[in-house]
């Protein structure tokens, strides 16, 4: 009896101390996927940014297996050293182009030593298939590694024979585990380095499934420490969620150094390369290329796309230049105002911000005495580009004005300026590159804010109006 009183005890305690050592090691967070932010328990919304069920358990547990590390710090820097501001040296490293200049423009120029660029887009989009084309046709000058872990090699050489690239010297490798990448890639010393996708890949010591927000964050930051440490150029490839925002934890941006979204046109033919993020170029950079056979192509000239082909003018229509990134861009604007047949008035921007259209019919009402109260009105940017700058304000409103009116606004017109709430016209930044790009495409008339013609001289065959009230505007062209 004594001895099963003894060995009770034991076990007991062994028990006892084998639980402590267990909660010792495991630790239970709660991450926000919209904001990062980390909780010790779950609750139905986020107490920092009040997004509703987004709280992700996050298990924090201790691994026996150290992950990947190089020796020195971050980025080649000794561990623990510190250094003035000053006695650093600000070397700028070549930057690797490519053949595609649509890519260089959106990286700002093209692609950085070291740098880690996170490209998004939903499904069919051709993310994986321009990531191919572009380590494709680097590969013949350097080394480059594609890793997949959605397909078979098989079936990425297929991919490849069908768009006809060049992928003779390009090394593939079909790896989850970022450990072998790492060490796959330590040997290879690849210059470039893609991971497709980074929702699939997954660490060894983190017990919870690929895809989770433990996951991501810590695949994330361990190919970004490989990037800085061997300055590789790492490509990531991100699902997005059917809002159309990059899926995982939102602290993955803080952590890249690029973000892009390829997203497609309401004709699924053209997709639209959009930087979101560039700590080494301009963000809202724009890059344009056609979904064809052999893959994707760049367009050269992508106002085209966004100006209608007809050849008969219309009621409610007139082109604008917008600013994307450090190019000018002409889009066209049109606009369906009709009357209600009864409930309330419909307000539909596509394109555009909505509560700025409210706005600009209530400065209509206001300083032109058109009351639009009583129609519905539509508007549409076409070629499904989006403008949320102010510059397209008078575009807005006298397409408005010509679909209510019924007049037509000539082809060979173009506006731009925003508009105030006193009824004034604001000028416009890159006012004047606007005006010659307009002119380049064939536009000879042009009402802008004559703020933005100080010290402009126009072209000889164009006539440029420049205007500072709505009721000038509404004059030039009604």
């Amino acid at each position: 009896m004594n001895c099963f009183v003894a060995l009770h005890g034991v076990l007991k305690e062994s028990t006892f101390h084998c639980s402590d050592a267990l909660m010792a090691k495991s630790k239970t967070s709660y991450v926000c996927t919209e904001c990062g932010a980390s909780q010790s328990k779950w609750q139905g919304q986020c107490p920092e940014c009040g997004a509703w069920n987004a709280l992700t358990e996050v298990c924090h547990t201790a691994t026996a297996k150290e992950p990947w590390t190089t020796s020195g710090g971050y980025a080649g820097v000794p561990i623990g050293v510190i250094q003035k501001l000053m006695d650093i040296v600000a070397e700028e490293k070549p930057r690797i182009q490519t053949s595609i200049e649509e890519i260089n423009r959106v990286f700002g120029g093209g692609l950085v030593p070291g740098s880690v660029v996170l490209m998004g887009g939903h499904p069919g989009a051709g993310k994986s298939t321009l990531l191919l084309q572009l380590v494709s046709d680097l590969a013949q000058k350097m080394s480059c590694l594609y890793v997949t872990g959605e397909e078979s090699l098989q079936q990425v050489a297929m991919r490849a024979a069908r768009m006809g690239v060049k992928a003779a010297a390009l090394n593939l490798m079909a790896e989850t585990q970022i450990e072998s990448v790492l060490k796959a890639a330590t040997e290879l010393k690849p210059r470039v380095l893609v991971v497709d996708s980074i929702q699939v890949m997954q660490l060894e010591g983190i017990g919870s499934a690929p895809g989770s927000v433990s996951q991501v964050r810590e695949s994330a930051a361990l190919l970004t420490r490989f990037a800085k440490q061997t300055d590789t150029v790492v490509l990531l490839v991100g699902h997005v969620t059917k809002e159309g925002m990059l899926a995982g934890p939102k602290v993955l941006e803080h952590i890249i150094d690029c973000s892009l979204l390829l997203e497609s046109t309401q004709n699924q033919r053209f997709r639209i390369l959009r930087s979101q993020k560039n700590r080494f170029g301009a963000v809202n950079e724009m890059g344009v290329f056609a979904m064809l056979e052999g893959g994707l192509k760049e367009v050269k000239n992508p106002s085209a796309l966004f100006i209608s082909k007809s050849t008969e003018p219309a009621p409610g229509s007139v082109v604008t230049v917008v600013w994307e990134g450090t190019r000018p861009l002409l889009v066209e604007v049109q606009a369906l105002v009709d009357q209600n047949q009864g409930g309330y008035a419909a307000r539909v921007s596509v394109g555009t911000d909505q509560n700025r259209l409210s706005m600009l019919l209530a400065i209509l009402h206001k300083q032109a005495g058109l009351l639009l109260s009583d129609q519905d009105v539509f508007i549409n940017l076409v070629g499904g580009v989006k403008a949320l700058e102010t510059s397209v304000d008078l575009a807005l409103v006298l397409a408005m004005v010509s679909s209510f009116r019924d007049k037509i606004i000539p082809k060979e017109w173009m506006v731009m300026g925003e508009l105030g709430l006193t009824g004034e016209i604001r000028p416009t930044p890159n006012g004047q590159e606007r005006i010659l790009e307009a002119y380049k495409h064939g536009y000879r008339y042009a009402v802008v804010p004559k703020a933005n013609l100080s010290g402009f001289k126009a072209p000889e065959a164009m006539v440029v109006k420049g205007v500072e009230r709505l009721t000038e505007a509404l004059g030039c062209l009604f």
